[in-house]
């Protein structure tokens, strides 16, 4: 028979591990009562389980530090603790908060790049919504070896900024941004694309710049492929394509549009001003969409050699140019 101290010990060696696990199953397991709500949560870099723990308290996501700290060391010991930004819906048990950041599960906010802009208007966008630096994004978007590729001739890549909705994590650099628009632009401008571009004896580079045109000129879907019917036209007999928008890109990038365009400005002295020069414009004046990049290499198959704003956002197209003063005395 043992003695009695002995089976006292032995309990006790038996149940308080039996204790310590159910107690720390449930503090680690199962989520504290709390209400239900969204938390915003930041893991700064070089932060271990101690600081992050006690930051976890005091948002009030968790409530026992001891049983985080513990079931790090026990379950999570082998992975890295990832800084970024997270979003806890609460109520969240310390696994599973654990589970997220040693996954880098970040949140991923949502940006928008509206159709039409220049990547200076990108940058000023990107700057008001805290995406990204200004200026820190404009010397970025001058570097142009990420599309040479593509457009050996590209002196920045305006024009390459894919208009679209990305999802993209709390402070990252305005390079990562750009790689990502200029990957998607890759990605949309297809190898049949690239086909088609060889078969209306157009290079890449000017397909995007008469899309551009396109953009600018309506953003009325079912127009853009009478738009470019107007362009390819006019281009195919050396007629200059008289585009205002190209005008208002150059009087924008001096600081000098104030929202009209005057008479006096289709004289200015530009390779940009479609007034004054035949052919397409240097270079893009804006990000076109996809459809006006599809609309400038598959036109509408029509004669149309001009189009008038109907002021309503559409436009109306004419063959010959006194159908189309006609229209312009309607309209104007």
């Amino acid at each position: 028979m043992l003695p009695k101290a002995i089976k006292v010990i032995l309990v006790v060696a038996l149940v308080v591990p039996l204790l310590f696990s159910a107690w720390l199953s449930f503090e680690f397991y199962f989520a504290p009562k709390t209400s239900p709500k969204e938390i915003f949560f930041v893991v700064d870099k070089g932060q271990g389980v101690h600081d992050i723990s006690q930051n976890l308290k005091e948002k009030g996501i968790i409530k026992n530090r001891q049983s985080f700290i513990l079931g790090y060391k026990i379950y999570y010991s082998s992975k890295s603790l990832k800084a970024g930004e997270y979003k806890f819906n609460l109520p969240i048990s310390p696994k599973n908060i654990l589970k997220i950041i040693t996954e880098g599960k970040v949140y991923l906010h949502s940006l928008t790049i509206p159709e039409g802009m220049t990547r200076k208007e990108i940058a000023r966008h990107l700057e008001s919504l805290n995406f990204a630096d200004e200026e820190e994004f404009l010397a970025a978007s001058s570097r142009t070896k990420i599309i040479s590729s593509l457009d050996k001739e590209a002196k920045n890549l305006e024009g390459y900024l894919f208009p679209e909705t990305y999802h993209f994590p709390k402070g990252i650099s305005a390079d990562k941004i750009i790689s990502t628009l200029v990957s998607q632009f890759k990605e949309v401008f297809s190898q049949e694309w690239k086909e088609r571009a060889s078969e209306i004896e157009m290079t890449p580079r000017e397909v995007v710049v008469l899309a551009s045109l396109i953009e600018k000129e309506t953003y009325l879907s079912e127009e853009k492929k009478l738009v470019s019917a107007v362009f390819h036209n006019r281009l195919k007999i050396r007629m200059k394509l008289d585009c205002d928008p190209t005008i208002i890109y150059v009087l924008k990038e001096q600081g000098t549009f104030n929202g009209r365009l005057l008479k006096k400005d289709l004289r200015l002295q530009s390779p940009y001003n479609t007034y004054r020069n035949r052919g397409l414009p240097p270079g893009p004046i804006c990000s076109p969409g996809q459809e006006s990049l599809e609309a400038a290499l598959y036109p509408a198959q029509e004669k149309y050699l001009y189009f008038v704003s109907k002021k309503d956002g559409s436009h109306h197209f004419s063959t010959n140019f006194r159908d189309h003063q006609n229209a312009v005395r309607k309209y104007r």
